[in-house]
């Protein structure tokens, strides 16, 4: 199984205009994370200028599909996005999210 990072650059004032489309986006987040595609994501702080999120699959399609229907984009607070295949050298990222 392979990782990509979606990485988005988002607008100065992303913080400000995200609320009108933030529980769509995340309604949109949620789901793939419940099936397994999106491991976790959340934006960079201090400056918020950047989000960063965590695929799994064979292919990027996931995090392609979730560009496309992601509310952030389609009315531009997001600037510009990559998607980065990730080589993930240390630590499990199949862990449990509350391991006892």
């Amino acid at each position: 199984m392979n990782h990509y990072l979606l990485i988005y650059t988002v607008s100065p004032d992303y913080l400000e205009k995200r609320g009108a489309y933030r529980k769509e986006h995340l309604e949109l987040a949620e789901k793939l994370h419940h099936e397994g595609q999106l491991i976790m994501g959340g934006a960079l702080a201090d400056p918020s200028d950047k989000a960063i999120l965590l695929f799994r699959g064979e292919s990027p399609a996931a995090a392609e599909a979730f560009v496309l229907a992601d509310p952030y984009v389609k009315n531009g607070l997001v600037l510009s996005w990559e998607i980065r295949k990730w080589t993930v050298v240390v630590g499990n990222v199949n862990a449990p999210d509350n391991p006892s």
